[in-house]
Order: structure tokens, then C-alpha cells, then sequence
């Protein structure tokens, strides 16, 4: 009777002991997640798109969304697949989102994309 006794203890001993040889990763130790230094700033450049071409006056109107608007005399680049086929500069008038732009070089084509770069 001792003997069993004594392998309970035993037993119950080595079971309760061998719990702490099992290390589990508490919420308190892990490291905490590294903060994104990501910056984002919005576009603020201006695009359209060529609304009409005068081919003999060689002058096209363009169509910029809301909000964004060329000042007079700048100049924008005509895009066409990805590929900058025309410089225009603006020269008024203007009339709500459309406003008038002389062909400085190259040709335009109505749906021809506008941008300041």
C-alpha cells in the first residue's frame, strides 16, 4: 500500500512538473507590431481629356474634371497609349470644365489624355 501510495506521489509529481517544461508564449511577451511609416500625399496634378480638335486653327478644347483647372499660358502635354504625342498651351477661353488650348507641336485626337508632366 505504501508503494502505490508512493508511485500516486510520484506520478502526480512528474505530471504537474512536466506542465512547466512547456513554455507557452504569453500575449505580455510577444513584440508588438512595427508602425508603418507610409506616407501617402494626393495627386494634385491635372489631367483631362481632348474634348475637340481644330485641325486647321490648331486649337483643341479640353475637359478637366471638377475642381482642377489650368492657369492661362501654361503648357500640357497630350498623351495617346502611353506615349506623349503634343504640347498645347492654354490660352482661354473658358467655359465651366472646358477650356481652349493652341497645338504648340504634334497632333491631338479626341480622346487624347492631358497632362501637366
Amino acid at each position: 500500500m505504501k508503494k502505490n501510495f508512493l508511485f500516486a506521489l510520484l506520478s502526480a509529481a512528474i505530471l504537474t512538473n512536466g506542465c512547466a517544461w512547456f513554455h507557452h508564449k504569453s500575449a505580455a511577451t510577444k513584440p508588438a507590431p512595427v508602425a508603418s511609416k507610409t506616407i501617402v500625399t494626393p495627386d494634385a496634378s491635372l489631367s483631362a481629356k481632348v474634348a475637340s480638335v481644330n485641325t486647321v486653327g490648331r486649337f483643341v478644347v479640353l475637359n478637366f474634371p471638377p475642381g482642377g483647372m489650368p492657369k492661362l499660358q501654361q503648357t500640357l502635354f497630350l498623351y495617346r497609349a502611353g506615349l506623349k504625342v503634343a504640347e498645347v498651351k492654354v490660352t482661354g477661353p473658358q467655359e465651366e470644365a472646358n477650356i481652349v488650348a493652341d497645338l504648340v507641336s504634334g497632333e491631338a485626337q479626341v480622346g487624347d489624355t492631358v497632362r501637366d508632366q
